[in-house]
């Protein structure tokens, strides 16, 4: 499975980013490694949908 994120590297040498899908949600790691790491661990929460008040992207087909 694959998802896109979107990431940039601050003035402090940390990453910050998040999934594409999910763009409303942030987070931080100490290097590219660590913050793909943190995105793994927000794409199983969300997509576990227990946590309420998470907005979601989607594509809706119309005729």
């Amino acid at each position: 499975m694959k998802t896109r994120i979107t990431y940039w590297k601050e003035t402090d040498g940390k990453y910050l980013g998040y999934l594409n899908d999910y763009p409303n949600h942030w987070t931080q790691g100490e290097d590219l490694e660590d913050l793909e790491a943190h995105l793994r661990d927000l794409l199983e929460t969300f997509s576990s949908e227990a946590i309420p008040g998470i907005r979601r992207e989607a594509e809706l087909e119309v005729a």
